[in-house]
C-alpha cells in the first residue's frame, strides 16, 4: 500500500509514524515534508496548496491512499480535487471543512442546532464592532473568521483593548483576508479540553482528551502561538463529561453538518471548555491538532489506516477504538522569537537520541535536512519532544529530561506544559 501525506509539521510526522506501524505499508511520500519525516517518508518539493501537481503526483506513483493534515487545502477543496480524479482521500470536503474555514459559519450552525456555545455576535463593518464594544461585558473574546494558523484570536480586558483589537483584525488586517469578518464572544471560565473524533459522515467515535498551551510564556502569558506543548488525556474530561458531550456536542455536529447537506467525513476537533454550567464549545477543526496529534497518536493502539480507511467507507461503527490506558506530554522546542521574529538555519544536535525508544518521540515542526545532511531549524516550532508515562507526572517528567538531549542555537521552550494538573 502507497500513502501521500500532505503537510509539513509535527502533526504530519505523527501521521507518518503512526501509518508506518501498518505492515501492509510498501510506501509513504509526504508533500513536502520536513527534516524528520524525511526518516519514514520520501519527501517531494510539492506545497500543500498546489493541488494540480499533487492530484497527478498521485496518479503518477499509484497512490492507494492520501491523507491531508493541514487546514488550508482542506478549506480549500483539495478532497474534491483528488476525488474529482477518483482517487482516495482521507478528510472533509469544501463543503464540510467550512466547519473550520468560517468561525460564523460554525457559530451560526451551534446556534440553530442548539449545541452549547459561548454567545456571539458577528460583525462586517468595523465601526459597528466598535458601537457594540462600547456596552459589552470584559474580558471579551475577539475571533478573525478565517483561518489565521491558530493566532486569530485575541483575549480583550477593556474597551480600549478591543478597540486595538477590531483594529489589527479588520483594519489592519494582521490576519489577512480571515480577518473580513469579525466574531466577538462572551468569555468564558473553566478547564479547556481539546477532544478529536474519527467521523464518516454519521457516526462519530471520540478518541482520548488532550490540553494544549496556546500562549507562548509561562502561566498562559504572552501571544497566542500554534501551541507550545500539550499532554493526553486530560484529568478533568471525566465520563460523565464524556456522555454529556457525545450526547449533546460531538454526535449533533455531525447530525447537523448531514441535514445542512454539508456530510462530514474525517477528523473533527472540538475545543471544549468546561464551564460551571457545563462544557461549551470553544471552537472546531477539520483535522488533527497540531500537538495533540503528538500525544494522542502516540497512545493509539488501534491501527490508524484501518480507522481511516473505515471512515471513508462509512463502516466506523465496526471499529473498536483503544488507547494505551497512560498519559503523554509534548514539550515545544521553539525558536526565539516565536511567533514574531525569528531566525533559522541552525544544527540541531542530539536527535540520535530518539532511536528506538519505546517511551519517547521527537516530531519535527521546523525543519530541514540540507545537502550534507545536517538537521537545522526552519521555522518557529522547531521540534515536538514526547513522552510517554504511567501518569502524567512521570511523563512530564520524562519528556522535559529529553529536551535537554536536544540543543540549537536560540531554542526556546515553555517548562510549564502539564504541571498544573500532573498526577
Amino acid at each position: 500500500m502507497k500513502v501521500l501525506i500532505i503537510g509539513s509539521g509535527g502533526r504530519e510526522h505523527a501521521i507518518a509514524k503512526a501509518v508506518a506501524k501498518n505492515p501492509n505499508i510498501e510506501k509513504i511520500y509526504c508533500a513536502p515534508g520536513n527534516g524528520g519525516i524525511a526518516s519514514i517518508a520520501e519527501c517531494v518539493p510539492i506545497g500543500a496548496m498546489e493541488f494540480e501537481k499533487l492530484v497527478d503526483f498521485a496518479k503518477e506513483k499509484a497512490i492507494d491512499l492520501s491523507i491531508v493534515g493541514m487546514d488550508d487545502p482542506l478549506v480549500g477543496g483539495i478532497v474534491d480535487q483528488f476525488e474529482k480524479e477518483g482517487l482516495r482521500v482521507f478528510g472533509p470536503n469544501k463543503a464540510a471543512a467550512i466547519l473550520e474555514g468560517s468561525k460564523s459559519f460554525s457559530k451560526e450552525l451551534m446556534k440553530k442546532y442548539r449545541i452549547p456555545t459561548a454567545a456571539y455576535e458577528t460583525f462586517l463593518d468595523p465601526q459597528k464592532a466598535l458601537e457594540y464594544l462600547k456596552n459589552a461585558d470584559y474580558p471579551i473574546v475577539l475571533k478573525a473568521d478565517g483561518l489565521a494558523l491558530g493566532k486569530g484570536v485575541l483575549i480583550c480586558q477593556n474597551e480600549e483593548e478591543a478597540k486595538a483589537g477590531v483594529s489589527a483584525i479588520m483594519v489592519e488586517k494582521q490576519f489577512g483576508d480571515a480577518g473580513n469578518t469579525l466574531v466577538i464572544e462572551e468569555f468564558m471560565t473553566g478547564r479547556e479540553v481539546s477532544v478529536l473524533a474519527f467521523v464518516d459522515g454519521k457516526t462519530v467515535i471520540p478518541m482520548t482528551s488532550a490540553q494544549d498551551h496556546k500562549r507562548a510564556c509561562d502561566n498562559d502569558k504572552g501571544l497566542n502561538t500554534g501551541g507550545m506543548g500539550t499532554f493526553s488525556p486530560s484529568p478533568f474530561y471525566t465520563k460523565e463529561v464524556h456522555d454529556f458531550c457525545q450526547a449533546s456536542i460531538y454526535q449533533p455536529t455531525v447530525t447537523a453538518m448531514a441535514a445542512e447537506g454539508r456530510k462530514f467525513c474525517g477528523i473533527l476537533f472540538f475545543g471544549l471548555m468546561l464551564t460551571e454550567s457545563g462544557p461549551k464549545v470553544l471552537e472546531y477543526n477539520v483535522r488533527f491538532g497540531d500537538p495533540e496529534a503528538q500525544v494522542v497518536l502516540l497512545r493509539m493502539k488501534t491501527d490508524l489506516i484501518t480507522v481511516l480507511s473505515a471512515c471513508i467507507d462509512g463502516t466506523l461503527d465496526e471499529i473498536d477504538l483503544e488507547f494505551e490506558d497512560n498519559a503523554a506530554v509534548c514539550v515545544v522546542l521553539a525558536s526565539k522569537g516565536y511567533p514574531l521574529h525569528y531566525e533559522k538555519g541552525f544544527a540541531i544536535k542530539g536527535l540520535e537520541h530518539f532511536d528506538d525508544t519505546e517511551d519517547y518521540a521527537c516530531f519535527h515542526a521546523g525543519t530541514l535536512k540540507d545537502n550534507a545532511g545536517t538537521i537545522r531549524t526552519n521555522g518557529g516550532r522547531v521540534l515536538g519532544v514526547t513522552a510517554k508515562g504511567r501518569n502524567l507526572k512521570e511523563a512530564r517528567d520524562k519528556a522535559y529530561e529529553a529536551t535537554k538531549w536536544v540543543e540549537f542555537e536560540n531554542k526556546y521552550m515553555r517548562t510549564d506544559i502539564g504541571k498544573a494538573v500532573e498526577g
